[in-house]
């Protein structure tokens, strides 16, 4: 993280004094977050000929889990669990994008987004800076429903704007129709009838000349 990837935004137009400290601490996040709205990631848009940001991504996350919620394989608590999905991209604001696709990138992925989760959810009162860090966590370990129906809808989101595409990050360079049906089976771990429609996407892609033929396109889209 840079000097000025850290220095807040509401540094530029600093906020009256008198306000209660921690009015000013959860103003100070909300101002700092709207750089999530500046954070490209690679997935193109299906209403547009330009690449989606994360803060695009997270709203149609929270919208899937809504409409989508009844497909998973244990019972969700849906507020929960848009909790989840509207918090878990925060990171990227300091961390930035790792493209699924971008094995280098992902060997300091981990490093990266704890830093970066410590600095930016620290700008929050404790109490509410500690309670969106355990939601975070909780995505990143995937050990309730919830999470692994978020992480679910978290690689199902690009795999539909692919489709769409006719490709998108499907064409990048040594990708192929397998590499993405290993990328995307945490789909399956969550929802067998989801996990069915990304295998059906990928498959219908690979037949389509959208992906690169894989070697064996007969296992199944699970965890």
């Amino acid at each position: 993280m840079t000097t000025a990837e850290n220095t807040p935004l509401i540094d530029v137009s600093p906020l009256p004094e008198g306000l209660p400290a921690r009015l000013v601490e959860q103003l100070t996040f909300l101002a700092e977050v709207d750089k999530l709205k500046t954070v490209l990631r690679q997935s193109p848009l299906a209403a547009a000929a330009r690449r989606e940001n994360d803060a695009e991504h997270s709203w149609h996350l929270a919208l899937m889990v809504t409409l989508l919620a009844e497909y998973a394989d244990e019972p969700v608590d849906v507020g929960h669990t848009v909790e989840l999905v509207v918090v878990h991209d925060l990171v990227e604001i300091y961390a930035g994008d790792t493209p699924l696709y971008d094995d280098e990138g992902r060997t300091s992925q981990e490093e990266r987004e704890r830093a970066a989760a410590d600095a930016l959810f620290g700008l929050l009162p404790a109490d509410q800076g500690e309670l969106l860090r355990a939601w975070w966590d909780e995505f990143e370990a995937r050990v309730t429903p919830e999470a692994r129906f978020a992480k679910a809808m978290d690689r199902l989101q690009p795999l539909l704007l692919n489709w769409m595409a006719q490709g998108g990050t499907w064409r990048t360079p040594g990708v192929t129709a397998d590499t993405v049906r290993a990328r995307k089976s945490c789909i399956g771990e969550a929802s067998s009838a989801l996990g069915s429609l990304a295998r059906t996407l990928v498959d219908e892609g690979e037949r389509r000349g959208w992906v690169e033929r894989g070697h064996d396109n007969t296992d199944p889209v699970v965890g």
